[in-house]
């Protein structure tokens, strides 16, 4: 079968609304309206003769057929979009990544890293976006971020980076800390939280302290917020071990009694299923697996 010029709209709405698993959002992401790609679908379904989608009252999901086109679009459309993107690129162009990640993140424990990735890639440059909600990763987007949650996001490939901990930590200038020889302790102290899932009551119920009475005095819609807010000596904050090294380092914060809570979520390297990484973008994504694997977390 000869693939005729205008299957490609076509084809192109259905590897979309395959992907999302949902005609409206493969509506949105290709600026058409849901009744114009559901009127796709049923075309390309009309010429090749087979149903690719089931629908259900609540959305649709693939045929056996239609996952097997699917894949073979889902490729096609992602060397076709690496082509154009290396056309459109000039040999002078510097390469750049645009990468968004968490502002806690970025600050306390991807940037002490960097200085390894320039060393080893001095031609690259990088562009962080910080920003607690999740963006879209449309072609005016970023290449990649750094996510921390469940590890599955629709549409997007997610590559395992590290898990995390929790344990408490004060200022040592924080009064009444010095008086602390237990995880019972802590509930005498004013407490500091953020916005994450897990949170003071799940830290005492792990260290088996049940029915204290505890008062959160400052609560910060990021981590960054928290631990500075901890480092003034306003309190105790349950803090992610990943960011903890510079102010444990250097002694602005001291560990707390009790135990470390493995954390629900972890932290992973997202970007777009239906498109492959530019040049750049790969380099900096197999950099940082690597280098977590060569340094530890």
């Amino acid at each position: 079968m000869t693939l005729r010029s205008d299957w490609l709209p076509a084809l192109a709405a259905f590897e979309s609304a395959a992907r999302h698993q949902n005609f409206a959002h493969a509506a949105e992401e290709l600026h058409l309206t849901a009744s114009a790609v559901s009127h796709h679908v049923r075309k390309l379904e009309s010429r090749l003769g087979v149903s690719l989608f089931q629908r259900q009252a609540r959305g649709v999901s693939l045929t056996a057929e239609g996952r097997k086109l699917a894949d073979a679009a889902s490729n096609a459309l992602a060397d076709l979009d690496g082509t154009l993107r290396g056309l459109r690129a000039t040999p002078q162009e510097t390469p750049r990544v645009r990468i968004t990640t968490l502002h806690s993140l970025c600050f306390s424990w991807l940037l002490p890293r960097l200085p390894r990735f320039a060393a080893s890639h001095p031609e690259i440059r990088l562009g962080f976006e910080t920003d607690a909600g999740l963006v879209r990763f449309d072609d005016a987007g970023p290449d990649l971020g750094i996510r921390h949650g469940p590890g599955h996001w629709p549409g997007l490939s997610a590559h395992a980076l590290m898990d995390e901990t929790l344990y408490p930590v004060a200022s040592p200038d924080l009064p009444g800390v010095k008086d602390v020889r237990d995880a019972a302790g802590i509930t005498r102290l004013p407490l500091i939280s953020d916005l994450a899932r897990q949170g003071w009551p799940d830290w005492f119920r792990a260290a088996g302290v049940h029915g204290g009475p505890f008062e959160e005095c400052y609560r910060f819609t990021d981590s960054t917020g928290s631990l500075q807010a901890a480092v003034q000596g306003l309190g105790a904050v349950l803090a992610r071990d990943r960011l903890l090294a510079p102010f444990l380092a250097d002694g602005r914060l001291m560990r707390l009694p009790g135990p470390a809570l493995t954390a629900r979520w972890g932290y992973y390297v997202v970007y777009p299923a239906h498109r492959r990484l530019r040049p750049a973008a790969q380099a900096f994504v197999d950099w940082l697996l690597a280098d977590v694997a060569g340094h530890g977390a």
